[in-house]
């Protein structure tokens, strides 16, 4: 049984519509609506253990977003879009952070925490002795980029554009931001608002690979 809300084709054409916006119209802002359904996908991002490892930092003061173009290579993506997000990971996790989840997570399921020290323990022994060698910090860079795929594609289905960043100086945005010594920093930038009819890009044709030479199937 299927509990599809929208069918193959209306996810293809959507998906074959985005691209990564170049010049946004600062003119078009972003309903309620529709920003609580992109600031909810962020919140509903899977994650591995469902530790969620990250903060996503919403800027929304003018001033310093135009602060943040000089830290972005001059790109005024960050500044005409409608919203900007900087998408942020929790800087070495650890043990108190899986004391912090379990505790959300007794509270949500409305059981004693006590009935999960078994599975804290086990995340607990993936952060401190993993079974293969592991940077915590590029582990949590993964995950956060999967909340940048549920907001790219939440966006697309919502008619709205996105351009994901990395071309911007980390440290800065941390120091202008006032990331620095919060346990958090940057990892990735998207602006999220509606392109700009000059965008050069408009239009241009997707060039991907062969569905034949990215897919394989091993039966």
């Amino acid at each position: 049984m299927s509990n599809a809300a929208v069918s193959p084709t209306q996810v293809l054409e959507q998906l074959n519509w985005r691209y990564a916006t170049k010049q946004f119209d600062p003119t078009q802002k972003i309903s309620d609506a529709d920003w609580h359904a992109l600031e909810q996908s962020l919140v509903l991002t899977p994650s591995s253990f469902g530790l969620q490892p990250w903060k996503f930092y919403v800027v929304r003061n003018a001033e310093m977003r135009e602060k943040l173009v000089e830290a972005s290579w001059g790109q005024r993506q960050v500044v005409d879009a409608s919203h900007l997000i900087v998408l942020a990971i929790r800087q070495d996790v650890s043990g108190n952070d899986v004391d912090e989840y379990l505790k959300r997570m007794a509270d949500v399921q409305g059981v004693p925490v006590e009935k999960l020290e078994k599975f804290g323990n086990v995340v607990k022994g993936f952060l401190e002795t993993p079974p293969y060698p592991l940077d915590k910090n590029a582990w949590s860079t993964r995950q956060v980029y999967i909340a940048l795929g549920f907001l790219m594609y939440t966006a697309a289905m919502l008619g709205i554009d996105t351009c994901p960043m990395e071309g911007f100086v980390p440290a800065k945005y941390d120091e202008l931001l006032g990331l620095t010594d919060t346990g958090y920093s940057t990892v990735v930038v998207c602006p999220v608002g509606y392109r700009s009819a000059e965008d050069k890009y408009i239009g241009q044709p997707k060039v991907r690979y062969s569905t034949e030479r990215v897919v394989e199937y091993i039966d």
